[in-house]
C-alpha cells in the first residue's frame, strides 16, 4: 500500500513538470498547479511589496488584516465580528477574534475544530456552525457572541464523493432556511458516475431531504444571494485544455431545476468538442450564463456586498475572486473584480489588482466577505493571508493608499428592526439614567466635541448596532459594564436618538 501510494505521489508531483515540458503551460504555471495539487504556496508579502504591487479603485483603502495563514480558504463573519477561515489542507476551522483596539489588524487566533477531512465551506444559521467537508457536511453548536463551539460536531450529510480534481464542498444556508451544497466535477470533462457532483443539492439544516436543485455546473465554489430579488447566483469555471482563450469561466443564475451546460456545452451553450456529439434527452435546454469571465481566471468566492457608504458608482453589486489561471501559457486572473448590475447586463470592472504582475505571482484570492463593520475582507490561500479593504480613510497608514473620495453617499442614521417610533421616548429616558447611573459623563461628555471620547454629533458617525457592539466589547479604558441586552439598546437610543 505505501509504495502505490508513493507513487501517486509522484505521479502528482511530475505531472507540472510534464506539462511544462509538452508546451501545455508555463513556467509560473507550475507553481500554480503545485498550489492546486498539494496547496504549496509563499510567504505573506511585505507591506513594502504590497504597496508597490496593489491597486484600488479612487475611494478604497487596503491594509493586511492575517498573515501567516498557510491555505486559508473559505471565510465567513460571526455576528460578533470574529472571522471564520477553513483551511482543507489543513484539516482546521480557525476563529480570528476581532481586535477592539484597531479594525486594520487581527487579534487572537482560535483553533475551533481540526482533524476533519479538507474542510472548505462554511456558514453559520442560527446556533449552529455548518462545515463542508470534502466527503461530507457536518454542524457543531456555536456561541457566536463568545466564539466557542458548544457541544460535539456532528456530520448530518455522509457518504459524499471526494476523488478526482474538485474534492471540495462549498455550502451556504439560503433565505428559504435550506443547506445548499456544490459539488464540483471529478474530472476536467466526463460522464459523472456519482450523479451528484457538478451539482448543487438542498437539504434542511439538519441533513435530511436530499433534493437535487440543479446540474451541469463544473465546479461551482462561490454562490450568493442577490439582496433586491433573492435570486442564487453561483460561479463556475469552464473546463480545461481547449487553448489559451477558451472557454469561458461562468457566472450562471441558478434556478431550481435548470442544466447549465457541463460536459455538454460550454459558455454560451456551444456544443463541446468532447461531449457535444450524442447528447442525451436529459442534457436539453441547457442554461447559458448571465456573464462571462476569460478563460481559466477560476472565479470562486461571491459575494453581494451591501454599497450604501460607497462611492455613487457602485449600486447592485457583487465582488468575485479570481483565483487565476493554472495551465495557462500566460497567467491571467489573479485579481478581485466588481459585478454591476445595471438591467439585464452585468459589467464587471477591476477591484484589487496587483496579485499577479508581469508573470509574477504573490497572491490567489479565493474568497470575498463583508465584515459587520462594512470593510470587505479576502482570502488568498497562496500567501496564507487575509486582506481588510475600507471604503472609508482609515486613521492609520494602509498598505494602498486610496485618492479621496469625492462621491461617497451621506451618512444616515438606520432604525434597527427592534426599535419603534413610540418606543424611542421611553428606551431613551432609561438609557438617560443609565449614562447617569455609571458616571459615563465622568468621561464622555455629550455637548464635548473634542477628543477620541467626545459623542458630539455621535449619531452622524455610529449606528445602533455599532454602538451596541461597543458596549458589548469595549476598549480599554472603558469599562465592561454590567448591562442586559435591553440597557445597551436603551443607551444606544439615549444616545443616538433623544439627546
Amino acid at each position: 500500500m505505501k509504495k502505490i501510494l508513493l507513487i501517486i505521489v509522484l505521479a502528482i508531483l511530475a505531472l507540472p513538470a510534464y506539462l511544462f515540458i509538452t508546451g501545455a503551460i508555463g513556467t509560473s504555471s507550475i507553481a500554480m498547479a503545485l498550489n492546486v495539487m498539494v496547496g504549496k504556496g509563499v510567504d505573506t508579502p511585505s507591506e513594502s511589496l504590497l504597496n508597490q504591487r496593489f491597486k484600488l479603485p479612487d475611494g478604497f483603502s487596503l491594509s493586511l488584516y492575517a498573515g501567516d495563514l498557510p491555505k486559508a480558504r473559505f471565510i465567513r463573519f460571526t455576528e460578533a465580528g470574529d472571522l471564520l477561515v477553513t483551511r482543507p489542507y489543513e484539516g482546521d476551522v480557525l476563529l480570528i477574534r476581532r481586535n477592539p483596539d484597531s479594525p486594520n489588524t487581527s487579534g487572537e487566533r482560535v483553533t475551533l475544530l481540526t482533524g476533519l477531512t479538507r474542510p472548505s465551506g462554511i456558514d453559520i444559521a442560527g446556533d449552529w456552525l455548518f462545515i463542508g467537508e470534502s466527503n461530507a457536511v457536518g454542524r457543531v453548536r456555536f456561541d457566536t457572541a463568545k466564539g466557542v463551539i458548544v457541544g460535539e460536531y456532528e456530520q448530518i450529510i455522509t457518504g459524499l464523493s471526494d476523488d478526482g480534481n474538485h474534492p471540495y464542498k462549498v455550502i451556504r444556508v439560503g433565505p428559504d432556511e435550506k443547506l445548499y451544497l456544490g459539488q464540483g466535477s471529478t474530472c476536467n470533462v466526463c460522464i459523472e458516475a456519482d450523479s451528484r457532483r457538478s451539482t448543487l443539492t438542498t437539504y434542511n439544516l439538519d441533513g435530511s431531504g436530499e433534493q437535487l436543485f440543479a446540474t451541469g455546473l463544473r465546479n461551482s465554489m462561490g454562490m450568493d444571494w442577490a439582496p433586491w430579488d433573492n435570486s442564487l447566483y453561483a460561479t463556475d469555471n469552464g473546463r480545461d485544455m481547449l487553448g489559451d482563450d477558451y472557454p469561458p469561466c461562468e457566472l450562471n443564475k441558478v434556478e431550481a431545476g435548470n442544466f447549465y451546460g457541463w460536459p455538454h456545452y460550454n459558455g454560451a451553450n456551444e456544443p463541446d468538442p468532447d461531449y457535444g456529439q450524442d447528447i442525451p434527452g436529459s442534457a436539453g435546454n441547457p442554461i447559458a450564463p448571465v456573464h462571462e469571465f476569460l478563460a481559466h481566471n477560476a472565479p470562486l468566492g461571491l459575494s453581494f456586498v451591501d454599497t450604501d457608504s460607497w462611492p455613487k458608482s457602485y449600486d447592485k453589486v457583487a465582488l468575485a475572486a479570481l483565483h487565476g489561471s493554472w495551465n495557462r501559457s500566460s497567467p491571467d486572473g489573479y485579481k478581485v473584480v466588481s459585478l454591476h448590475w445595471n438591467g439585464d447586463e452585468i459589467e464587471r470592472r477591476d477591484f484589487l489588482t496587483g496579485f499577479e504582475k508581469d508573470g509574477d505571482i504573490i497572491g490567489r484570492p479565493v474568497d470575498v466577505a463583508q465584515g459587520p463593520d462594512g470593510a470587505i475582507y479576502i482570502s488568498d490561500d497562496y500567501s496564507g493571508a487575509i486582506y481588510r479593504i475600507s471604503a472609508d480613510e482609515d486613521a492609520s497608514t494602509p498598505v494602498a493608499m486610496a485618492k479621496p473620495r469625492a462621491d461617497a453617499k451621506p451618512f444616515v442614521l438606520g432604525k434597527p428592526a427592534w426599535l419603534h417610533e413610540k418606543s424611542i421616548p421611553i428606551l431613551g429616558n432609561l438609557g438617560k439614567q443609565l449614562f447617569h447611573r455609571y458616571n459615563c459623563i465622568s468621561c464622555h461628555n455629550p455637548q464635548n466635541s473634542v477628543g477620541r471620547l467626545a459623542l458630539h454629533n455621535v449619531n452622524e458617525r455610529l449606528q445602533h448596532d455599532q454602538l451596541i457592539d461597543a458596549l458589548t466589547r469595549p476598549t480599554a479604558p472603558m469599562p465592561a459594564l454590567p448591562l442586559s441586552q435591553g440597557e445597551k439598546r436603551a443607551l444606544a437610543v439615549y444616545l443616538l436618538n433623544s439627546r
